[in-house]
């Protein structure tokens, strides 16, 4: 088949499960991390997380991180300069967005081709871009607090940065699961997003 067929082109394939492997190894090995110094009055059951112990979990976390910053530059370079970043997402209109995510409600939202995002799609990546962006930025300041004041300030200091980075997290965990019940409703979109056709 030639390559104007593919729906999902290789670079954006191997970006969603580079991002997706480096997303869960950050969430389990966060929540171990988490667990060494909670923020709220809760713990994560240590048999859902990642690392053994602080030191492992750090090491895990660290290795996740570079990966999930290396592959979003790269998924964003090529969004920019392949135009797909201003088709696939732009532009998005408010009015659609309540409409589309009402036919959703109603199980009435059309998925015939999948070069076409609609409303409720476009926002939610969107959302995700920031999202993963605000975690980063928020790990840093947890991560270097001391060689990032300007950021740790922006953030109302070290603690409020944990409690950023805590539910920058959590949105992102919100928005993994939810895609994986949107696949589970039209799984054609896992062999698109592993073949590319």
């Amino acid at each position: 088949m030639s390559t104007a067929a593919a729906i999902h082109p290789l670079w954006l394939r191997l970006t969603h499960w580079s991002n997706a492997l480096a997303v869960i190894i950050l969430v389990f090995s966060g929540w171990r991390i988490y667990n060494a110094s909670p923020i709220f009055n809760f713990k994560f059951p240590e048999g859902i997380t990642l690392g053994g112990w602080l030191g492992g979990a750090l090491l895990w976390h660290f290795a996740a991180m570079w990966l999930l910053v290396a592959n979003g530059v790269v998924y964003l370079l090529f969004n920019l300069f392949s135009g797909r970043l201003k088709n696939r997402f732009f532009p998005l209109r408010v009015r659609e967005v309540f409409g589309d995510l009402l036919a959703a409600l109603k199980g009435r939202l059309a998925h015939e081709d999948p070069r076409h995002y609609n409303a409720v799609q476009k926002l939610a990546y969107l959302f995700v871009m920031l999202d993963t962006l605000v975690v980063i930025l928020s790990g840093l300041v947890v991560w270097k607090s001391v060689q990032f004041p300007l950021l740790r300030e922006l953030m109302g200091g070290f603690d409020n940065a944990r409690i950023v980075h805590f539910f920058a997290m959590a949105a992102l965990v919100a928005f993994f699961l939810v895609h994986i019940v949107m696949v589970a409703l039209v799984p054609r979109t896992l062999l698109l997003m592993t073949r590319g056709r």
